[in-house]
C-alpha cells in the first residue's frame, strides 16, 4: 500500500497508530521519542520524504537541537497534522512564528513556510521584534524577501555591489590580478567580514540569490586554488623557497577565512561539501613524507588537519537516519 495514502486521521504522538519515531536528541544527549505517522511526514516534509524514502514501519529518524530550540521542534512536528486552514491561527507571536519559520525552511516544509512569512508579512512588530526578525530571516534566502521588503523597502543595489565586488576580490574570482593582489585580496576579505557583522544593510543582502551564487563561486576557486597549490607541492624538487611557503599558507589563511564566513550567510552544507570533494587529493598531500623536510611543511599538516577535524564535527552535527 502507498505509505501517502491517508486510511483515517492520524494524531501526533499516538503510539498505537505511529509507523515512525521521531528522536529529538538535545546538546545534553536526552533522546525524547515522538510516535508520527509516515503519511503525515512525507506529504508536509521533503526532507522526511527524503529520510523515509526506503521506507520499513518502525523507523527512527534522529534530529540534532539544542536546548533553545527544542521546543520550537517540537511544535513543528504537533504543527504537521494541522488542517491548513488552521495553521494561520495556530501561529500566537513574532518570536515563534519566526522559530517555526527557520525550522519549515530547515525540513522543507513548504505549506508551513508559506504560511509563517503570510503571518509575519501582516502582524503588527515592535522594534525588538523586527530586530530578531531581520537576523533570523535575513539566512534564508528568496522566501524571506516578503517580509525582507516590509523591514526595510528601499533600493539596496548601491550595498550589493559593493559586497559583491569584495567577495569577488576576496576569492580571486577571475583570476590572478596585479603584484598587489594579495593586499587587496585581504583587505576585501577584511571588508567582507565586517560588512556582515557591522552593516546593518548588509543582511538584506546576502539573502539574495546572485549574492550567494557569487560567494559559492568565490568558494569554489579558493579551494580549486588550494587543492592545485597543494598537489603541486609534490612535483617541486625544493621546498625551501620562502615564495612557494607564502603561496601555500595564504592558501590555508583562504580556506580557514571562507569557512568562518560562510556560516554567517547559512552556506556552511557548501563548504563542507565542496571539501569533500577535494579531501582526497589533499590527504594525498598531507601523508605524503615530502613535507616533513620542512617546518613549514609541517605547519600546513597540521593546520589541515586541524580544518579536516573541525569539518568533521560540523558533518557529525548534521542530520542522521537512524533505521
Amino acid at each position: 500500500m502507498d505509505i501517502t495514502e491517508v486510511a483515517k486521521p492520524c494524531k501526533f504522538d499516538d503510539r498505537t497508530t505511529s509507523d515512525v519515531i521521531v528522536r529529538l536528541r538535545n546538546c545534553e544527549g536526552r533522546p525524547d521519542k515522538f510516535y508520527t505517522h509516515s503519511n503525515i511526514l512525507i506529504n508536509k516534509s521533503k526532507f522526511f520524504a527524503d529520510q523515509l524514502t526506503c521506507f520499513e514501519s518502525g523507523a527512527c529518524i534522529e534530529i540534532h537541537c539544542s536546548n533553545s530550540n527544542y521546543d520550537h521542534h517540537v511544535n513543528l512536528l504537533r504543527l504537521l497534522y494541522l488542517p491548513s486552514d488552521l495553521l494561520l491561527e495556530s501561529l500566537v507571536s513574532v518570536k515563534s512564528a519566526v522559530e517555526i519559520l527557520q525550522l519549515a525552511v530547515q525540513f522543507d516544509c513548504e505549506e508551513l513556510t508559506k504560511v509563517c512569512v503570510q503571518y509575519l508579512e501582516a502582524i503588527p512588530w515592535e522594534d525588538k521584534e523586527e530586530e530578531i526578525i531581520l537576523k533570523a530571516v535575513s539566512k534564508l534566502g528568496q522566501v524571506a524577501m516578503p517580509i525582507l521588503a516590509r523591514i526595510q523597502p528601499v533600493d539596496l543595489r548601491a550595498t550589493k555591489n559593493v559586497f559583491v565586488s569584495a567577495v569577488r576580490f576576496a576569492t580571486s574570482i577571475g583570476g590572478p590580478g596585479p603584484p598587489f593582489v594579495d593586499d587587496l585580496k585581504t583587505s576585501a576579505q577584511e571588508q567582507v567580514e565586517y560588512m556582515l557583522t557591522k552593516d546593518a544593510e548588509t543582511p538584506l543582502v546576502t539573502a539574495d540569490d546572485e549574492v550567494k551564487s557569487v560567494m559559492k563561486m568565490g568558494l569554489s576557486q579558493i579551494c580549486s586554488s588550494f587543492e592545485k597549490g597543494l598537489s603541486s607541492l609534490l612535483l617541486e624538487p625544493d621546498l625551501t623557497s620562502g615564495t612557494l611557503e607564502d603561496k601555500i599558507m595564504h592558501g590555508v589563511s583562504d580556506v580557514e577565512w571562507i569557512s568562518n564566513i560562510l556560516p554567517k550567510m547559512d552556506l556552511m552544507k557548501d563548504f563542507v561539501s565542496s571539501w569533500a570533494e577535494i579531501s582526497s587529493k589533499i590527504l594525498v598531500v598531507v601523508e605524503d613524507k615530502k613535507l616533513d623536510s620542512s617546518m613549514w611543511g609541517l605547519k600546513t599538516k597540521a593546520k589541515i588537519a586541524k580544518d579536516m577535524a573541525t569539518l568533521h564535527k560540523e558533518d557529525e552535527a548534521s542530520f542522521r537516519l537512524k533505521m
